[in-house]
């Protein structure tokens, strides 16, 4: 059974009724669930969704000093003040701020060297009493590479500054700004690091094309009192995420706190980001799975070096699969693309369940910007940029035409603070978007009508009747197959919408893995055809203006879909994917700014922004 929101003037008083439902707590007895819903919710649900970035490096963090973030007044406060909503001068002289502030953020500078280039540049005295830092210094200050010869120091026998003096005073200064900028009720700032363990990448003839990326965003439920009582856990530590996992172990036996990881660059990984294999090389074992998905229950699937939810090569029948891809051929040579995009990794996690009753691969899936500026800023029409080198400047398309603005973190919670926000996200109750803040809610269950999908009380009959986005359903009834509560709102100042799709996919008794795409709401009325297809929803975007018109889509999409193809015995996953109708991308923004003539053809001009929710699993009965 399914039904959708298509007439224009029904969706926006179904719009006004949604975000009315949404302003106040519902409560649901545990009763009205049955034993096949797993896991039951409690007598309160969130109601609102907070937006945030989980991924943002200030000038602490070695490459972004690097790569131009020199300058002292783009700092932590800085990263803070500009996710809050204020005006930021960036290092060309632009005056930039967000057009609607964020809810949360983790300023998760990398743990390898952290601060180590800045106190280079600032002499500071606890760095210049080690040998290392004197001999960094002496190279700083006599303009040698100084950048070129730590890099290739680092790459060739690892090195770090041991003072563990330097390095708690830098920790300090990092957990006390988060401290400070924590606003219970109004802004969330969260303690965090990354740690950066990854690897050589070379191809068939033995050329190095890259570093692969294999790291994790840590972030605290804690405050700086708790936080203090470790370091940064980084790769000179261990590049094994086994010895990751038993430090955020140690870290919660040690102080009572609470602490998750969050993968993400999965795309660059060179195949090992969800590879079946531990980093000794041996299958993953029913221990491995455990500790992997008690620890790092969120995936980063979009963010500025490119977008992860699938590829071309791993969904080839998927006509959007080919969106924001990042890197050249050559670097992509010989790569293991199953083990790096997230829906391939989500079918490996149910092959890996049927063979150890544990799934490894169970993640929800947020965006975040990896932005190495200080500002997390991803809006098309005000893209900050990846570095600061890479500011709003006439050249910087050539140089970097294929970063994608992208992305932020959407969080189901009952309020914003450190502690609703962090169970939100170990419970997986979130999602992810390229950049526009669209309101998606998704819920699976078994009992769930036509009409719900237009109720004003939409989510207290989700979580009534079923589970939110990153549950289990388990054990069908007899004779039942799941049905999907789904709702879409646009972004208020943004794009309509072209439709939403479920991406189901499932493993069969005889141990194959399956994906299929249901388009399952579509604007403008319009139908799929006999062979399933479906007609463009068209394209208003003005490139040479960078405009475009809401004359197409829908502002809200609804709909309860039931699956057509369900089998009670086998184990599957369903997610939500929601695209805007096409606008222009950032690349068109910046060519009419600044009146660039001559963009390369390879340039892409137009996107269509997306959502991707956490699945809802279907584990059956046996499993």
């Amino acid at each position: 059974m399914q039904n959708k929101i298509s007439h224009p003037l029904i969706a926006i008083i179904w719009t006004f009724l949604f975000i009315l439902s949404n302003t106040t707590f519902g409560a649901t007895s545990e009763d009205t669930f049955s034993k096949h819903y797993s896991p039951s919710v409690g007598k309160s649900y969130p109601t609102n969704v907070y937006w945030g970035d989980t991924h943002l490096h200030s000038n602490l963090s070695f490459d972004a000093y690097r790569r131009g973030n020199q300058t002292l007044q783009l700092g932590l406060a800085e990263a803070y003040r500009f996710s809050r909503g204020e005006s930021i001068t960036l290092n060309n002289g632009i005056e930039t701020r967000l057009h609607r502030p964020l809810d949360f953020l983790v300023i998760a500078d990398h743990a390898e060297n952290m601060g180590v280039m800045r106190g280079l540049d600032t002499a500071d005295p606890v760095l210049l009493k080690t040998d290392v830092g004197k001999l960094w210094y002496s190279k700083f200050h006599a303009k040698d590479d100084v950048n070129t010869y730590i890099w290739e120091t680092l790459a060739a026998d690892p090195q770090i500054v041991r003072n563990k003096t330097f390095r708690q005073s830098i920790w300090e200064e990092v957990t006390a700004m988060a401290d400070k900028y924590n606003e219970p009720g109004k802004f969330t700032a969260f303690i965090g690091f990354e740690w950066s363990a990854g690897e050589m990448i070379r191809n068939q003839n033995k050329k190095f094309v890259g570093y692969a990326s294999n790291h994790r965003v840590v972030v605290f439920k804690d405050d700086a009192e708790k936080a203090n009582q470790v370091l940064p856990y980084s790769l000179y530590d261990s590049g094994d995420p086994g010895d990751l996992w038993r430090y955020l172990e140690s870290y919660e036996n040690k102080v009572g706190g609470n602490v998750l990881a969050i993968t993400h660059d999965g795309n660059l990984s060179g195949g090992k980001m969800f590879a079946t294999e531990d980093f000794t090389g041996w299958s993953i074992s029913r221990d491995y799975a455990q500790t992997r998905m008690r620890w790092e229950p969120l995936y980063e699937v979009t963010q500025s070096k490119g977008d992860s939810e699938t590829h071309p090569l791993v969904s080839p029948v998927d006509e959007f699969a080919n969106f924001e891809k990042w890197g050249s051929n050559e670097y992509e040579v010989g790569l293991n693309r199953k083990n790096e995009y997230a829906r391939s990794a989500l079918k490996l996690g149910l092959q890996q369940q049927a063979r150890l009753g544990i799934n490894p691969f169970k993640f929800g899936m947020i965006g975040s910007t990896d932005s190495h500026t200080s500002l997390s800023g991803v809006a098309e029409n005000n893209y900050v940029g990846i570095n600061v080198g890479y500011e709003p400047n006439p050249g910087r398309i050539e140089k970097v035409w294929r970063a994608n603005a992208a992305g932020y973190a959407a969080v189901w919670a009952e309020e914003n603070t450190r502690q609703s926000l962090f169970a939100a996200m170990k419970r997986k109750e979130v999602y992810a978007s390229t950049g526009p803040r669209m309101t998606v809610r998704f819920f699976g269950g078994w009992d769930y009508q036509s009409d719900d999908a237009f109720r004003s009380d939409l989510a207290k009959i989700g979580y009534g009747k079923g589970v939110p986005m990153g549950g289990d359903l388990t054990s069908a009834p007899k004779g039942k197959s799941p049905d999907f509560l789904i709702r879409a709102v646009k972004d208020p100042d943004g794009a309509n919408l072209d439709r939403v799709q479920v991406i189901k996919g499932w493993h069969d008794k005889s141990g194959e893995l399956h994906e299929k795409i249901y388009d399952i709401a579509l604007s403008d009325n319009r139908k799929q055809n006999r062979q399933g297809k479906v007609k463009p929803v068209g394209n208003t975007v003005d490139v040479k203006n960078a405009s475009y018109t809401n004359s197409i889509g829908d502002p809200e999409l609804a709909v309860v879909w039931t699956d057509p193809d369900f089998n009670k015995n086998e184990l599957a996953f369903y997610y939500v994917r929601v695209l805007e109708i096409p606008t222009p991308r950032w690349t068109a923004y910046d060519a009419k700014y600044f009146g660039l003539k001559n963009v390369p053809k390879e340039v892409p001009m137009v996107t269509q922004e997306r959502v991707y929710t956490s699945p809802i699993w279907y584990i059956p009965a046996d499993e």
